[in-house]
């Protein structure tokens, strides 16, 4: 049975990943590997580093996804510090892809508040193409 990381931080997860991508792709490809996937927390800063990586790799494939903090209720609500719940999204296709994008700036533009953070609305309104799967215990 093959082994594929579904839920992976890189060096664009600051304190909380290590590996560079070049170092992922090599090492996926020595544990025979078929694929990885790219779920920084919060952000999705080293996408197109892993996308470009992964071309140069026939023998892994490169999954683009990111870690959400989600948080009930309003995104733009500031006045107390809500309780934040983690969540894996992985793109499927290209529209994944956008809706993702999308998420994430939405997070970061109009949600953030110590951290980026989306809603289950949100979530529901942009699942098209999206694999959502569950975080870490924090999740």
């Amino acid at each position: 049975m093959k082994y594929v990381p579904l839920h992976l931080h890189t060096e664009y997860s600051l304190l909380d990943g290590a590996i560079r991508i070049k170092d992922l792709f090599e090492y996926a490809r020595e544990c025979g590997m078929p694929a990885v996937a790219l779920t920084d927390h919060g952000n999705m800063f080293g996408a197109i580093d892993f996308y470009r990586t992964a071309k140069e790799y026939d023998d892994v494939k490169g999954l683009i996804g990111c870690e959400l903090y989600v948080v009930d209720g309003d995104i733009e609500d500031k006045t107390t510090k809500k309780q934040l719940y983690h969540i894996v999204l992985i793109a499927k296709n290209n529209t994944g892809y956008q809706n993702l994008i999308k998420l994430d700036s939405i997070a970061t533009t109009q949600g953030f508040y110590y951290k980026p953070r989306v809603n289950h609305e949100l979530i529901e309104k942009y699942s098209e193409g999206i694999i959502c799967i569950s975080a870490c215990i924090a999740g």
